[in-house]
């Protein structure tokens, strides 16, 4: 049993002082406001439920900055190029450095726990490796070596575009028919086992890598845990898919699947009103990653008619451009206020505080998307704990929604003082338990791939 005791904390209930939580194995079992201290730990600062990280792409963060020089079409697609040229020689020793890396910089930032869309599945030729969950136990090395909390998402990959075309040679490590995806599922699920706290889903990558009966296979046989998939991201894509399949992505996945709250709809830039709408109702998640977007050029998602209709939503840090939890809500806000010249866009009411509202709805939105007792301070959730710097000049003056406008829009990551993931904390001082080896590590592995 451990006890901790804070100045001010964020509860479902709203804004409290002088809290004292109760944490037995990683989880709150009691949440004490205008409590005495006790004997338990004194932490000073503003404590909030540590914001899930509902899409990554862990090794992108290895290629960031590195595809910024104009080229004849830039475009997703171009980029995308520059991944697969990236990632034909990283090694699975490369891969765990660089997830853990990734990590550390979200348990730094905000983020306390983390759903790895994990694709690069085989070896540089596309062999599976001895070891089919090979990548995915350097995904679950990494998570316990930093800490974060750990959604492990192996992704189905098949083809190379709609109609079941064959896939490019850059893919060729991602690639498994369904029955070796469900092979290395059932490992991925026994990796998972070993790590603290950690959830398995599936992650179909696109519609466009995938054919409508691999896609039904995959989905029939994951029959528990979060179901995640990109859509909608680009417009080619959609084209191409009323093309292939006669409707846009959003509507024909809803018209030949369950689509619920299981589901995680990564992106969805590209949604009519009418696929707003649906998404909407269907208790989905929409999983957004507005840094990303904007950095490949993807678009706008229209957020203020989504959210109108009562839309889940989350973020994520997907490419890993810039891992920062606040600034992906604040580049979600600012969107909006750029597409629609008004401000405050994505409060919900006069005189509401539009960063609670990014916030509290990215930790619900996320959560679910994550399957894991996550997401508020309250009994029965996993202590995943962010304490912002209460004497940061940034937040002179102000108190209680105004420390967290202040923190979407103003300081950021800076005011991130300690974190703590089940209750045990690995950032003290905004700096991690094990950033000077893993830093390290990490240039070493980056050097050497960048010179070759």
């Amino acid at each position: 049993m451990k006890a901790f005791f804070f100045e001010h904390a964020l509860l479902p209930a709203g804004w409290a002082h002088e809290v004292r939580i109760d944490v037995d194995d990683g989880t709150i079992v009691a949440v004490q406001p205008g409590s005495p201290a006790g004997g338990a730990e004194r932490i000073p600062g503003i404590a909030l439920a540590g914001l899930p990280n509902l899409h990554c792409h862990a090794f992108q963060r290895a290629i960031a900055g590195l595809a910024e020089r104009r080229g004849a079409a830039d475009s997703f697609w171009s980029w995308r190029a520059v991944m697969y040229g990236f990632l034909a020689a990283l090694t699975p020793d490369d891969v765990e450095a660089i997830a853990a890396f990734a990590y550390m910089e979200m348990l730094e930032r905000g983020f306390t726990a983390v759903g790895e869309f994990h694709y690069l599945h085989h070896d540089v030729d596309g062999r599976p490796f001895a070891d089919v969950g090979e990548m995915a136990a350097r995904i679950a090395t990494a998570a316990a070596e930093t800490g974060i909390g750990l959604t492990l998402l192996p992704s189905f990959y098949a083809n190379g575009d709609f109609g079941g075309v064959a896939a490019l040679r850059g893919q060729r490590r991602f690639l498994n028919d369904p029955d070796g995806f469900l092979r290395l599922l059932a490992r991925t699920r026994e990796i998972a086992a070993s790590v603290a706290d950690a959830a398995v889903g599936i992650a179909p990558h696109s519609l466009r890598a995938v054919t409508p009966k691999t896609l039904r296979a995959v989905v029939e046989a994951g029959s528990s845990g979060p179901i995640h998939i990109h859509v909608a991201e680009q417009t080619r894509e959609v084209v191409d898919c009323v093309a292939a399949l006669g409707q846009p992505p959003v509507d024909w996945l809803i018209d030949n699947f369950d689509v619920g709250p299981r589901w995680c709809l990564v992106h969805a830039t590209h949604m009519g009103a009418g696929e707003i709408s649906r998404v909407a109702h269907s208790g989905a998640v929409a999983g957004l990653c507005p840094l990303t977007e904007a950095n490949l050029g993807d678009g706008i998602f229209r957020a203020a008619e989504f959210l109108a209709e009562s839309g889940r939503f989350g973020v994520g840090s997907d490419s890993n451009i810039e891992i920062d939890g606040a600034a992906e809500l604040r580049q979600l806000e600012y969107s909006q206020r750029l597409k629609l010249h008004a401000r405050n866009v994505l409060a919900a009411h006069e005189g509401q505080s539009t960063g609670r509202r990014l916030y509290e709805g990215a930790l619900a939105g996320g959560a679910q998307a994550l399957g894991r007792g996550i997401g508020s301070l309250e009994v029965g959730r996993r202590a995943d704990i962010v304490i912002l710097a209460a004497d940061h000049p940034d937040l002179a003056g102000r108190r209680d929604d105004s420390w967290l406008d202040s923190y979407v829009f103003v300081a950021g990551s800076k005011l991130v003082r300690t974190v703590m993931v089940g209750g045990t904390i690995v950032v003290s001082d905004g700096r991690h338990r094990a950033r000077a080896v893993i830093a390290e590590r990490y240039r070493k592995v980056v050097t050497r791939l960048i010179s070759k």
